[in-house]
């Protein structure tokens, strides 16, 4: 009898995990359909197949449950993110284009209610910090040796690029297809990469053919 006991405890644990991610799925399933204010938990317990008690004593209402779920979300893109590889550009931008072109539309959406919904502003501004996060580690090898007076600037100008608004205006608005967009991407990104990586290459290209120019002169 005692040895059956940890079983069932663990049994009884790993039930209760499993509610709590089948919640935590309706919750953003719900979330990326309707619009936040309208987002219930009854409807959130429906999909989930639990009472909205069994929610509320799990995430202890709205909130915590929305809490839940973006901290969730947050950790998996991050995860998706952390793909890219360092110092490569057209990796970086393929990795990005992923989640674009799997999660940008929903993005979109929760950002065009930001304004209005405050409790979104929050969100926004931890998916604008993994972002910035992201382009500081991605494109680290084309910060080194920038003067510290200018490094801000350039790591903006790399946020931007790789910013969802960018993508949409190449994506959407343009009707790129998505190779044209990770190709346009990437070609945004070349003036910020190519010349720090290159620089000297090229500089001792240059000297080398004013040298020829000279001699041949």
């Amino acid at each position: 009898m005692q040895a059956s006991r940890p079983y069932a405890m663990v049994a009884r644990a790993e039930t209760a995990a499993a509610t709590g991610q089948r919640i935590l799925d309706a919750a953003v399933e719900v979330f990326w359909e309707l619009p936040t204010d309208q987002i219930s938990l009854d409807e959130v317990g429906r999909r989930a197949g639990v009472t909205v008690q069994t929610v509320i004593r799990r995430f202890g209402g709205r909130e915590g449950l929305l809490a839940a779920a973006v901290q969730r979300e947050s950790e998996k893109i991050r995860s998706q993110r952390l793909q890219a590889p360092i110092g490569d550009a057209a990796g970086a931008v393929h990795v990005l284009m992923d989640h674009y072109e799997a999660l940008g539309d929903r993005v979109l959406k929760m950002l065009a209610e930001e304004d209005r919904i405050p409790r979104l502003c929050n969100i926004a501004d931890r998916g604008r910090a993994v972002r910035a996060e992201w382009c500081g580690r991605v494109f680290a090898p084309f910060l080194r040796g920038v003067p510290p007076a200018d490094r801000a600037r350039r790591l903006a100008q790399f946020v931007t690029v790789c910013d969802v608004y960018t993508w949409k205006l190449l994506r959407c608005h343009t009707g790129l297809s998505r190779r044209q967009t990770e190709q346009a991407l990437v070609e945004l990104l070349h003036p910020l990469t190519e010349g720090v990586c290159h620089g000297s290459s090229r500089t001792r290209r240059r000297a080398e053919a004013t040298a020829i120019q000279s001699f041949g002169s």
